[in-house]
This record gives C-alpha cells, sequence and structure tokens, in this order.
C-alpha cells in the first residue's frame, strides 16, 4: 500500500486558501467600485 503524501495534500490547501483569499480580495474591490448611491449591494 502506498503511504500518503501529506506534503502535497499540504501545498493543495494552501493554494485553495490562497486563491480564496483573492477572490475575496478581487470580490471586496470590486463591489466598492459598483454599489448603487442608495449603498444597498447590488445582485449579479
Amino acid at each position: 500500500m502506498a503511504k500518503p503524501n501529506y506534503s502535497f495534500e499540504k501545498r493543495q490547501k494552501e493554494l485553495a486558501k490562497k486563491r480564496k483569499k483573492e477572490e475575496k480580495k478581487q470580490r471586496k474591490a470590486g463591489t466598492q467600485n459598483e454599489l448603487p448611491p442608495d449603498g444597498s449591494p447590488r445582485s449579479a
């Protein structure tokens, strides 16, 4: 039986976390510029 490659799992987890953080950053930056004058978030 093959042993699990924990370093690969850790790397994948770190990449997923980084990707999610970047998406959140982009979404946050995008929504600040696209808010309607009344301040309510618009549905995309």
